[in-house]
């Protein structure tokens, strides 16, 4: 989330609000528009609590997709890892393939394909990496015990690998439907036109700005965060990056070189193919 716009755009509305209740006020009689001030507030609080409390039960399930986002990126990176010792155990031509096609999938996630999470293109594509390793397994025959072990262990990491990914994709498209965003958009102006009723002229214009201008700046901050929420991924303060993909891009090329393994990976630095 861009904090420069998410600022201007918040000071624009309440600014606009606020001079619309400034306006209202020059016409409204002593005492605001509510013969019944206590009954007009319990009215106010009723409209308040159930806008916050739906607006708050939002708010916590989007940060728990967020979360979850965020665990199967790391989940991904971390097996992904897993999977370049197991695929040592391999028949040497196989674990050749599957470790440079495993760096050219870490390349890619942290690459092409994240950009596409940010763009929000990305879709229903698979990683061609992971076809291609797919391919590359099936074509093994596991010979020996030690083989067929680490067959089958790839075989599951895979699965889980998997899972990961579309943990870490789920929310690329937005989590929250639109019927969603027009039910709180139509309760906010709700609240405002509301507000207005309790234009008074008997009270100082700081003190009606400041009745408008508060609730203004809460539920434009609240509605930002859920943007926020809404697409994890991307730049911004706070978006999901790929950190944990670059580390382990970083981890595998040094494993590599330490126990002393010479693979040139059938891809560029981004993960595309030559």
């Amino acid at each position: 989330m861009n904090l420069v716009w998410a600022a201007v755009v918040t000071v624009l509305a309440t600014a606009l609000t606020v001079t619309a209740m400034l306006l209202v006020r020059r016409r409204a009689p002593e005492g605001s528009y509510f013969r019944d001030g206590d009954r007009a507030s319990g009215v106010f609080g009723v409209l308040a609590t159930g806008f916050s409390v739906l607006l708050g039960f939002i708010i916590f399930l989007s940060f728990s997709s967020y979360d979850q986002s965020r665990s199967g990126a790391e989940t991904e990176a971390t097996i992904v890892q897993q999977q370049l010792q197991t695929a040592q155990f391999l028949p040497p031509k196989t674990a050749t393939a599957l470790t440079g096609e495993l760096i050219c999938y870490a390349r890619s996630v942290a690459g092409p394909e994240w950009d596409a999470l940010d763009t929000g293109t990305l879709g229903n594509s698979v990683n061609p990496w992971g076809v291609q390793m797919y391919l590359t397994i099936s074509a093994v025959n596991p010979a020996t015990p030690t083989e067929q072990s680490a067959y089958d262990r790839w075989m599951d990491q895979t699965a889980q690998r998997e899972q990961a990914r579309i943990d870490r994709v789920h929310g690329a498209e937005g989590i929250i439907p639109t019927p969603l965003w027009l039910v709180l958009g139509v309760i906010s102006l709700v609240i405002f036109v509301y507000l207005l009723f309790f234009a008074d002229r008997a009270e100082g214009a700081v003190t009606q700005g400041v009745l408008m201008g508060s609730v203004t700046v809460v539920i434009t901050l609240l509605l930002f965060l859920l943007v926020f929420f809404d697409h994890p991924h991307g730049a911004g303060v706070g978006r999901l990056q790929p950190t944990a993909m670059v580390r382990t891009v970083s981890a595998m090329e040094a494993q590599l070189k330490l126990v002393g393994l010479d693979v040139t990976p059938p891809c560029d630095e981004r993960g595309n193919r030559p």
